[in-house]
């Protein structure tokens, strides 16, 4: 005899903002008529979304005072749109291999405005952008020497560059280069000659905390008055990415985490609430940006913008999640369902490597909407479900969590994960078991009916 989930309350809940633009494609119709067509999960990609975030971005500089620059960091996700909005606008990429560099030439954008990252680049990688006139973060000495014998022997063009800094507050990154071995790098710039142009510094800071991003910033700052000293240009600094996406209100992520516990998980999965990604951030995306450059650093008495402004010096920037948030969702359809100790597996038609934080021993934690054929699910129920993978791994989960769904979900339903643009989507993926990748929909207009597309790339 089947066991009904019980309906309590007790099971914890993390619901994400309120999203119009998701709700309408979900009130659309369209998703069970592309969940047949593909026979398998897909992402629905919002680029309006991303042009409301870049313009966010550029509004933070303007209204700060400050000259700077947006790369899109290319990692966060791989969809042809991105570049091609990129593209649109004039904004730049950031890149960190030559398949990346290739992707962002072949939809548009200028190699002018690619920005190369990443450690240890192969010479494969530098000679590329040395000739597409990329700006490259270098990482170490004998990248630079590279880039330098590379620039001497026969290139068309400058080396465009930044040393990348080792964060003093992180001295075990593998990222950058520390105090002495930058003093070598100015030297063997100066000596260089005309065969580079050393435009300024840059660093790699993990966390998204921003005071720390404003004091390194303006460290930087003083470095590039260094080198504008010894004849180099040096009138940029780049500060990276780590600008974070709130995805749901604060009370239910702090009640979230005081609440979850190993029985709230299949197989009592025990994962540590310092492992999740801040699923609330009070201050995030562009308005991250606005707090770092109104924050005074550590030791000086001006803002960082007025320091900004009254050196000359331009700011850079990587974000990857936060050109994304709101910009996608992935779609599952349950193919199964079986009856646990109060509560139900349901197994989807993909796997966890379409939507995991496992690298981070942690999951993707906002509540996913039940779809049926006829809309949303809108029950007052709770019907707790853990989502399982198609692979015969058991640890391919897609979410361990037992997640409280409204109404009792059924075979041919749909789990929509909102706001997965930003790395979920594809981060992880693999053609595991010869199962496709999930195929990427740009939503191109939203209204009663979605105008659609498949994205440009053409392998993912």
């Amino acid at each position: 005899m089947a066991v009904t989930a019980p309906r309590t309350t007790n099971v914890p809940t993390l619901p994400a903002h309120p999203d119009p633009d998701t709700d309408r494609v979900l009130d659309s119709g369209l998703l069970h008529e592309l969940s047949y067509a593909f026979g398998g999960p897909f992402h629905f990609l919002l680029p309006h979304r991303f042009d409301a975030n870049l313009a966010a971005f550029r509004t933070a500089l303007g209204d700060a005072g400050v000259e700077g620059l947006v790369y899109y960091a290319k990692k966060a996700n791989k969809a042809a749109i991105w570049m091609e909005r990129c593209a649109v606008h004039q904004a730049g990429v950031d890149v960190a291999g030559v398949g990346e560099l290739r992707e962002a030439l072949g939809h548009g954008v200028r190699g002018e405005n690619i920005v190369v990252t990443g450690p240890a680049k192969s010479d494969e990688l530098l000679r590329l952008a040395l000739l597409q006139g990329c700006l490259v973060a270098v990482d170490a000495l004998d990248e630079l020497d590279m880039l330098i014998t590379l620039a001497l022997t026969g290139a068309v063009r400058q080396a465009r560059l930044l040393l990348r800094r080792l964060p003093p507050t992180q001295p075990h990154s593998r990222f950058g280069m520390n105090t002495g071995e930058l003093e070598t790098a100015l030297d063997r710039c100066v000596r260089a000659g005309d065969a580079v142009r050393m435009e300024g510094f840059s660093f790699h800071l993990s966390g998204y905390a921003t005071q720390p991003r404003t004091d390194l910033a303006a460290e930087l700052v003083e470095w590039c008055l260094k080198a504008r000293v010894v004849g180099l240009q040096a009138d940029r600094i780049s500060i990276g990415g780590g600008f974070a996406v709130d995805y749901s209100p604060a009370d239910q992520w702090y009640t979230f985490l005081a609440k979850q516990h190993p029985e709230h998980y299949h197989a009592h999965k025990t994962f540590h609430s310092g492992d999740f990604y801040p699923y609330h951030s009070p201050v995030a995306g562009a308005d991250a940006l606005r707090t770092i450059l109104a924050s005074v650093p550590e030791g000086g008495q001006t803002s960082l913008a007025e320091r900004l402004q009254e050196t000359g010096t331009l700011l850079l920037m990587e974000p990857g999640r936060a050109l994304l948030a709101g910009a996608g969702s992935t779609v599952f359809s349950i193919q199964g369902l079986k009856e646990r100790d109060g509560y139900r597996i349901a197994t989807v038609d993909g796997t966890s490597l379409s939507l995991s934080e496992q690298w981070f021993n942690s999951e993707y934690l906002p509540d996913p909407e039940l779809v049926t054929p006829t809309g949303r699910s809108r029950g007052t129920g709770i019907h707790p479900t853990c989502v399982g993978g198609a692979s015969c791994l058991e640890s391919d989960m897609v979410t361990w969590r037992k997640i409280p769904l409204p109404a009792r979900p059924r075979v041919g339903d749909l789990l929509v994960y909102p706001n997965t643009a930003g790395y979920q989507m594809d981060s992880n993926e693999s053609p595991f078991h010869d199962l496709p990748l999930p195929p990427k929909v740009v939503l191109d207009r939203l209204d009663d009916r979605p105008r659609w597309r498949l994205d440009r790339r053409t392998a993912y």
